[in-house]
């Protein structure tokens, strides 16, 4: 398994950004972003479960020795302190949402996050109905771009989003926001549902 964490941190030895001070789950949106990103671009969606830190090592010690030393440091003093664990072996699907509704998670999860890449149009561009036409359009419009999009919402309802344009692939250029993908942030939503 994957892990990163949500925790802000500073400058490091690799040169990566501090992250800025965000709302919780807008930093855990950005952190599971980044991580995807070093990756680079044209991969499929990824999805993570989000657990509490504290409550996590709490119920297996062991974690503490995989989990950076302040990560475990700041979890202590953070009942709220978030870790997110990526999901291996993904069903095969037909789609994000298809995908999306056949996962369910456990109490113990507190959230989950999802990573996708899509190509968007401005809000200006009207789309037809049909989905193979309004792809023909997407893909012909002059002012498409590419982007990837990571959205973490928790089971209270709480959503944090971050968006990176492939264009401007810059660390300091994702866009950190509340909930700027609320299509994909119910769908995700509708994953903890049933926990």
């Amino acid at each position: 398994m994957d892990q990163t964490s949500g925790a802000p941190s500073p400058d490091d030895e690799r040169g990566t950004p501090a992250v800025p001070p965000l709302e919780p789950l807008e930093r855990t949106a950005l952190e599971v972003e980044r991580h995807v990103a070093a990756a680079g671009w044209d991969a499929p969606p990824r999805v993570f479960a989000l657990v509490r830190t504290a409550e996590a090592v709490a119920v297996d010690p062991s974690l503490a020795d995989v989990l950076p030393t302040d990560v475990v440091a700041e979890a202590v003093g953070d009942p709220d302190h978030l870790t997110s664990v990526e999901q291996e072996d993904l069903p095969a699907s037909d789609g994000l949402e298809e995908l999306l509704a056949r996962i369910g998670w456990p109490p113990a999860v507190a959230g989950a996050a999802v990573v996708v890449e899509r190509v968007v149009v401005p809000p200006s561009v009207e789309l037809p109905g049909d989905p193979a036409e309004a792809l023909a359009v997407v893909e012909a419009h002059p002012d498409r771009r590419e982007v990837r999009i990571a959205v973490a919402v928790l089971r209270d309802g709480t959503t944090g989003s971050a968006v990176r344009q492939r264009a401007d692939d810059d660390d300091l250029r994702v866009v950190v926001g509340e909930d700027l993908v609320p299509g994909l942030s119910a769908a995700l939503r509708a994953t903890l549902a049933d926990g």
